[in-house]
C-alpha cells in the first residue's frame, strides 16, 4: 500500500542522516560545482610552486573522467555539445599539472572543440581574467572601472557598496589586477597561444569602452568619474584606492584564511596580493591556500576542491526535516546538530551593516567558517531547527531572538527579501558588460527567498497575512508571478524552484488555496508533470529565461513541486498521488539524473549539485503529505 511505501522511504531516508552525521553535529554532503574550482586550484598550486603531486594527481583524474567523447566539457548534462569556458580551463589545467601532454588524443580533442567555438576568445570573462593573470590573455589596454571607485563615499549615487557582496568580493581583487595589468608565468606555464583564432587578444565587449551600444553604462561610468574627479584628490587618490582595496580583502579573511570563504575571491586575492609585492610564500597567502584546500572532499574516488562547504546549510534543513518527520529535539542526533548550528550563529558586523545599519548580528552563514557574511535563507532555515528548543532553553531563545530581529530588519522597501544585503538592487549596474551580471552583481528581492521568508514566518511564528510585513511581502510575490503561474528562482533551477517557495510560502501566511494567484500556479504544476508522475527541470531554463523541461523526472524537482501541490490542496489529488509513488519509489534513476544540477549561482556559468537535496526535500514532501493526508 501507499502509505506502507511512503513511511519506509522516510525512513531510510532518516537512517541514512543518522549514518553520515559527523562528530561535530555537522552534515558535510559535497557542494559539487563541476571541474572549475578543480582546475584553478592546479593553476594556483603552479604558479605558487606547491608541489602537492598527489592532490594534483587526483584533481586531474577528476577532470579527466568528466570529460565528453567531443573533447569539450559541460556545466551541466543536457548543455549542448559542450562549454567553451570549463573546457579552455581544463585544458589549461591538464597542460599546466603536466600529466597531460598537448598531442594525447583527448587533448587534440579539447582544443579541436575550442577552436570550433570559435577560439578562446569565446570564453566568459571571468576565465579571460584568469587567462590574463597567468600570461595566456592581454589585460585590455583601459579597464573601465578605475581603482579609485574604492574612495567613493556611500553618499555617492553610485559607490562600491551598490555592488552585491558576491560582486564585490571579486572584483576587489580584479580592481588591483587590471591596475597594475598583473601577469605571471612559472616555469611550468603552458603557452595557450595556438586556441586563438586571428589576432584579437583583447578583452573588447567584455570590460572595454568599445561597445557602441553600452551607451548607458556609458553614463554610468562618466558618473563614476565625474565623482571621483570632484571628490578625490588626484595627487593622493590612486595608491590610496590600491591600500584601501587590499585593505578591503584582509579585513574580510575568514578564519580558515579564504576571503569571506568563496573559492573565486580567494584565488584571486592571492594574485591581487602578489601583485601588491607579497612573496608567494607570505602567512597570509599560504593561509589562504590552506583554507581552499580545506573545502577539498572526495567524490566518486577522486578529491574536488569545493566552491565552498555547504555544512551549515546541510545541518540547519536536515535537522529541521528530521523534527519535521518526527524526531524529538532531545535526541542525540537533532541535539548534536542544533549545538552546531548555535556555534555558527554570527556575532560580528558585516557588510551587510551598511545598508542595514540599526539591525544587530544575529544571522546564519552557508559554510563552516563563515563569520562575517549571513544570508536570509541560511538563517531562517537555522530558526526552524531551533524553534522547538527556544520557548524552554534560555540559551535557544536569546539566539532565536537575535535571528529573527535580523531576518526582519533584511525585508527590502519593496517588500521583497533578498539574499545577502538590503536594498542592493540598483539595476543599472548590470549593464556592466559582463554576461549574465545581474546574478552578481545585485542582490535584489527574489520570489524563492521571499517565499521561503514568508513560509518560516507562517510556520514558525505567529505571523500571518494580516501583519504590516507579511502583507508587503505577499504583495511583492503576486506581483512578480509570471504569465503562466510560475515564479522564477534566482538560487535553484529554476521555475519549479520559484513557484514551490512562493506557493508555500503564501500558504503558510494564510493566502487562502483558492486565490486565484495559488490556482494558477497549481494549474502550471499540474501541466508541467511528466507522465511518471515526476518533475525535472533543465538548467537551460536559467539561461534562456522560460521555463525548459529536462526531460526526465528528479527526486529534487519532484519534491519541491509536490510540496507545493500538497501546500495548495484541500485533498489529495492524482497529481500528488503520482508524485508521492514516484518519490517513494526510492533512488533507482540514472547516473547523470542523480547529478544533475537543482542549484545555481550564475546563469549559463555556475551550476551547483548538492549532495544533500535529494535526501532533505524528498524527506520533507513526504512527510508533509502523510501529515495532512494519512
Amino acid at each position: 500500500m501507499l502509505w506502507q511505501e511512503v513511511e519506509a522511504e522516510i525512513n531510510r531516508i532518516a537512517n541514512r542522516f543518522y549514518e553520515d552525521q559527523l562528530p561535530d553535529g555537522s552534515w558535510g554532503y559535497p557542494f559539487e560545482t563541476g571541474i572549475s574550482s578543480d582546475c584553478y586550484l592546479i593553476i594556483l598550486l603552479r604558479m605558487l610552486e606547491i608541489n602537492d603531486e598527489e592532490l594534483i594527481r587526483s584533481l586531474v583524474n577528476r577532470i579527466v573522467k568528466k570529460q565528453e567523447s567531443n573533447g569539450a566539457w559541460k556545466l551541466f548534462y543536457d548543455e549542448g555539445d559542450g562549454n567553451v569556458s570549463t573546457t579552455v580551463e581544463a585544458y589549461y589545467a591538464l597542460l599546466f599539472s603536466g600529466y597531460r601532454k598537448r598531442h594525447e588524443p583527448e587533448m587534440l580533442r579539447a582544443k579541436q572543440f575550442i577552436l570550433s567555438k570559435g577560439g578562446i576568445q569565446e570564453a566568459h570573462t571571468f576565465t579571460k581574467i584568469m587567462l590574463a593573470i597567468t600570461g595566456q590573455y592581454e589585460w585590455p589596454a583601459y579597464f573601465s572601472i578605475p581603482v579609485e571607485v574604492m574612495l567613493l563615499p556611500l553618499s555617492f549615487p553610485v559607490n562600491f557598496f551598490d555592488l552585491s557582496v558576491f560582486g564585490r568580493v571579486n572584483f576587489a581583487p580584479i580592481l588591483i589586477l587590471a591596475d597594475y595589468k598583473y601577469s605571471i608565468k612559472s616555469e611550468q606555464s603552458p603557452d595557450l597561444s595556438d586556441l586563438f583564432i586571428g589576432q584579437n587578444r583583447a578583452f573588447f565587449g567584455d570590460f572595454g569602452l568599445n561597445d557602441d551600444q553600452n551607451l548607458e553604462w556609458h553614463s554610468v561610468l562618466n558618473l563614476i568619474k565625474h565623482g571621483i574627479q570632484s571628490i578625490v584628490d588626484p595627487d593622493q587618490s590612486h595608491e590610496a584606492a590600491l591600500k584601501r582595496t587590499e585593505e578591503y580583502m584582509l579585513k574580510r579573511i575568514e578564519p580558515d584564511g579564504t576571503f569571506e570563504c568563496f573559492y573565486s575571491a580567494t584565488f584571486l586575492m592571492i594574485f591581487a596580493l602578489l601583485a601588491r609585492g607579497y612573496a608567494k610564500t607570505d602567512p597570509i597567502i599560504r593561509r589562504a591556500v590552506q583554507g581552499l584546500k580545506s573545502m577539498i572532499c572526495q567524490i566518486g574516488g577522486n578529491l574536488h576542491a569545493q566552491y565552498t562547504t555547504a555544512n551549515v546549510w546541510n545541518t540547519t534543513l536536515i535537522s529541521y526535516a528530521l523534527q519535521e518527520a518526527g524526531l524529538s529535539p532531545s535526541t542525540k542526533v537533532i541535539q548534536k546538530a542544533n549545538q552546531y548550528i548555535l556555534s555558527r550563529q554570527q556575532n560580528k558586523y558585516g557588510d551587510w551593516a551598511v545598508h542595514n545599519p540599526h539591525a544587530k548580528p544575529g544571522g546564519w552563514g552557508f559554510s563552516d567558517m563563515n563569520t562575517i557574511n549571513p544570508d536570509v535563507d541560511d538563517s531562517t532555515a537555522a530558526l526552524r531547527a531551533i524553534r522547538r528548543l527556544a520557548p524552554e532553553n534560555a540559551i535557544y531563545r536569546r539566539a532565536w531572538e537575535r535571528g529573527m530581529d535580523w531576518v526582519l530588519s533584511m525585508q527590502n522597501s519593496d517588500g521583497g527579501w533578498p539574499a545577502f544585503e538590503r536594498n542592493v538592487d540598483k539595476e543599472f549596474l548590470t549593464l556592466l558588460p559582463i554576461e549574465e551580471g545581474q546574478d552578481i552583481l545585485i542582490d535584489p528581492s527574489t520570489p524563492d527567498l521571499t517565499g521561503r521568508t514568508l513560509g518560516f514566518l507562517g510556520d514558525c511564528t505567529y505571523l500571518n497575512r494580516h501583519y504590516p510585513m507579511i502583507k508587503r511581502g505577499i504583495k511583492w510575490l503576486l506581483d512578480s508571478q509570471r504569465e503562466d503561474g510560475s515564479w522564477f528562482g534566482r538560487w535553484g533551477i529554476c521555475y519549479l524552484y520559484g513557484t514551490w517557495a512562493a506557493v508555500t510560502g503564501m500558504r503558510a501566511v494564510g493566502v487562502p488555496h483558492d486565490h486565484p494567484s495559488i490556482q494558477k500556479a497549481v494549474t502550471w504544476l499540474k501541466k508541467t508533470q511528466n507522465p511518471d508522475g515526476g518533475w525535472g527541470e533543465s538548467c537551460r531554463s536559467d539561461i534562456e529565461k522560460r521555463y525548459i523541461p529536462l526531460g526526465v523526472s528528479t527526486r529534487t524537482h519532484t519534491a519541491w513541486a509536490l510540496d507545493a501541490l500538497i501546500a495548495a490542496s484541500g485533498d489529495t489529488t492524482p497529481e500528488i498521488e503520482r508524485g508521492i509513488r514516484f518519490l517513494a519509489g526510492g533512488e533507482g534513476q540514472e547516473k547523470w539524473i542523480r547529478q544533475y544540477p537543482k542549484g545555481k549561482g550564475m546563469a549559463g556559468a555556475f551550476y551547483i549539485h548538492y549532495h544533500s537535496y535529494d535526501y532533505i526535500w524528498p524527506l520533507l514532501a513526504l512527510v508533509h503529505y502523510k501529515k495532512k493526508f494519512f
